[in-house]
């Protein structure tokens, strides 16, 4: 049994950019816990190489920031919504300033003044934002500089949130937050960490196809665990892939950044030639779902293993200097961006729906928040537009520590909870299981609920995924816990929710393509919503616990 136990007035689970706006814009007097399933630098933020959008240049405006929001979400993007975040969006640049992030620049200024701006695809005018081609990197080691000289936090790392703890989870007739149960893989106890505020930062689910450009963490833990706890989510169906995966043996998850598009990169097939033109009058610079679906059409086309971005016509000076990490990492895999096109795949990035919050990032159990790409706050619609979303993290993460603050919820008041009971369970002896489903899972997601998808194969996705639930399920029931269980029992979740959006939606829109209604369907622009039934108290999941 668990000895362990913490208390905390804010839980925040997730290190990335929506984390640490949230722990650093909550007042001092607050005792902050921040969890990582690996470092404090592990998640999704550090992988950001375009930038924050915003409309800063003379030429530039919020109406127009909206618009290509609002196009690229292709009706599903929310109106208010999308106003509030662009019109926030220099305010939010100027913090990240204050907080001397390294942005590059024309020429030194002060404030927003001098800014370099990328344009990205989909965007009508250059209003991305970065540090170079690595904006999250340089975004992530500022923050986390700060965080660690902060008293009143506390960083967590090697902990993994194993379930949240609530009132109706508890029997209790108050249904709140209370905090959660927290695997430490140094010691391998589980944690009791009381909590009357937690924030679900966890970043998305993208891991739960075999490719991939997120990192190892992005399993869906948040959106899993929210809907244990009792929570709506929504438009899971929407999985951003990537349209510029770097395609190389060594390097799996390496990601083409959209501003070498921007910047004037051209997509070729093999033999050269180049094809975008016949998909979209925008070419290259058309929203990533349009990309990643011509590319996987050729592809299929000509039985090619990837295609080619080429920026090579443009000077090699301006290359090095506008994209340093990506030529220098090319470079190391034995290519040169300044003479040679790249070769490319699209590849699962980034996940536009997750748990349903409000402008505050609130979700339907009091005292429990969502932020950053585990939410969906009603931004990205059907599609993301390029460089928006850590534009939201910043916008929510702050929205939310206003309004814990403003709760004056303090961990003092928090009834006693019941500590983690592994008295019935044992050590396992076929860790197989968890490694075999793990890799059954992602290839099942890739196979049958990828860029192009069927009714057929939704229906082959749902039969599998089912089976490997009832078997992780069964695992989860007899055997301690781990990371890698975790990890598996959330991405199979997540995975379910996912084909169940999918099959709801009986139309082509966004990022959700099938050919059995390969047309939008004015009739159905709406957010596909789950619900799940009231969540049954601990005992009556697992043989472990309350």
């Amino acid at each position: 049994m668990a000895k362990q136990r913490k208390a905390y007035d804010v839980l925040i689970i997730g290190t990335g950019l929506a984390g640490l706006t949230v722990a650093l814009q909550l007042p001092e007097r607050l005792r902050i816990g921040i969890l990582s399933k690996g470092a404090m630098t592990d998640g999704a933020t550090p992988y950001a190489q375009g930038g924050v959008s915003a409309a800063i240049d003379a030429t530039d405006s919020v109406d127009a920031h909206v618009e290509d929001t609002l196009e690229a979400g292709a009706g599903l993007s929310d109106h208010y919504i999308s106003r509030l975040v662009a019109t926030q969006a220099r305010e939010a640049i100027e913090w990240l300033i204050d907080k001397q992030v390294p942005f590059s620049r024309i020429h030194p200024g002060a404030g927003t003044t001098g800014l370099h701006l990328h344009q990205e695809g989909g965007h009508s005018h250059r209003r991305v934002v970065h540090a170079e081609d690595a904006t999250g990197l340089a975004i992530s080691h500022t923050l986390t500089s700060i965080i660690e000289r902060r008293a009143n936090i506390e960083l967590l790392e090697g902990r993994y949130a194993i379930d949240l703890i609530t009132g109706s989870r508890l029997g209790l007739a108050q249904d709140r937050c209370y905090g959660a149960y927290v695997y430490n893989s140094a010691t391998e106890l589980v944690e009791l960490i009381h909590s009357p505020c937690a924030v679900l930062a966890c970043g998305g689910a993208s891991k739960v196809y075999l490719y991939s450009t997120s990192p190892y963490a992005a399993t869906g833990d948040g959106i899993a665990m929210a809907w244990r706890a009792g929570c709506r989510v929504a438009n899971l169906e929407f999985n951003q892939f990537h349209p510029t995966c770097l395609y190389h043996p060594q390097e799996r998850s390496f990601l083409i950044s959209e501003a070498v598009r921007g910047e004037g990169g051209k997509l070729l097939l093999p033999d050269g030639q180049r094809f975008m033109d016949r998909f979209d009058e925008r070419g290259e610079l058309a929203p990533r779902d349009v990309v990643a679906r011509a590319i996987d059409h050729e592809m299929k086309r000509l039985g090619a293993d990837c295609l080619y971005l080429d920026i090579s016509h443009r000077p090699a000076e301006l290359i090095r200097e506008r994209f340093p990490n990506i030529h220098k990492r090319c470079l190391e895999l034995g290519l040169d961006m300044t003479r040679d096109p790249l070769p490319v795949v699209p590849a699962a990035h980034y996940t536009c729906g997750g748990v349903v919050t409000d402008e505050a990032g609130r979700t339907g159990v009091p005292g429990l928040y969502a932020v950053g790409e585990t939410a969906c706050t009603g931004l990205h619609g059907a599609n993301r537009l390029a460089s928006n979303s850590l534009l939201e993290c910043l916008i929510f993460g702050s929205a939310a520590a206003r309004d814990i603050a403003a709760s004056g919820a303090r961990h003092e008041s928090l009834p006693q909870l019941p500590a983690w009971d592994e008295s019935r369970v044992t050590d396992s002896d076929e860790q197989v299981v968890v490694s075999h489903n793990w890799a059954e899972i992602r290839r099942a997601m890739w196979n049958y609920v990828g860029i192009v998808r069927t009714d057929r194969r939704l229906e082959r996705a749902s039969r599998r995924i089912d089976l490997l639930m009832r078997e992780v399920h069964e695992f989860y029931t007899h055997f301690r816990v781990s990371g890698d269980l975790i990890e598996l029992r959330n991405l199979i979740l997540v995975a379910q929710l996912t084909v169940r959006c999918a099959a709801r939606r009986r139309e082509s829109r966004g990022l959700h393509y099938t050919l059995d209604f390969p047309s939008p369907d004015e009739a159905q622009k709406s957010s596909t919503l789950l619900v799940p039934a009231r969540p049954r108290p601990f005992a009556h999941l697992r043989s472990r616990g309350r």
